[in-house]
């Protein structure tokens, strides 16, 4: 069992922070800033590139500590709720990603909900540092905020739809 969490939490861990570098820099097929930027406005939110900053940070943290399997629950959690916000915005498009659909964030908010309940495994920085086995509510709870908190930060950063005749939205400049 530890050596499969160990694989899991590797790959879907550093998935998740690949997916995060690509927000906000070049490397790994990502637009940079710029890009990043103009894809969460594409996407209908507000904030520009302080919102692409926190979705791309929030990524790579969570997803190296996933990998670490440091602070499980925690990564766990943000981990859910960043891609819960990815899930939202490729509703539309259906379930399937050849159709740009929201099964891969759904796959890894599902695969970080299984690491916040199961714990990181023997393998990990948790055991290390003699975090590991916490006490079961501390998963359940991140499995209920996680999404919440994604779902939460939607509604916030949702950019608003222009008023019928009213001239479309530009963003502010940040």
């Amino acid at each position: 069992m530890d050596t499969g969490l160990l694989v899991l939490r590797l790959v879907a861990g550093l998935l998740i922070a690949g997916h995060g570098v690509q927000k906000v820099s070049f490397r790994l097929g990502g637009g940079g800033l710029a890009g990043g930027t103009e894809e969460f406005r594409h996407d209908g939110f507000r904030g520009g590139r302080l919102t692409a900053l926190a979705a791309g940070g929030s990524q790579v943290g969570a997803g190296v500590f996933l990998a670490a399997g440091l602070l499980t629950p925690m990564a766990a959690m943000a981990a859910m709720g960043v891609m819960t916000v990815a899930s939202t915005v490729k509703w539309r498009n259906g379930l399937w990603v050849q159709n740009d659909g929201y099964e891969y964030p759904l796959v890894l908010v599902v695969v970080s909900a299984v690491l916040a309940l199961t714990g990181p495994g023997r393998w990990s920085a948790d055991q290390v540092l003699g975090l590991a086995g916490p006490p079961w509510w501390t998963g359940a709870a991140a499995v209920v905020t996680g999404p919440a908190a994604g779902l939460l930060t939607r509604m916030v950063l949702r950019r608003p739809a222009p008023s019928p005749g009213g001239a479309p939205y530009a963003p502010a400049a940040d």
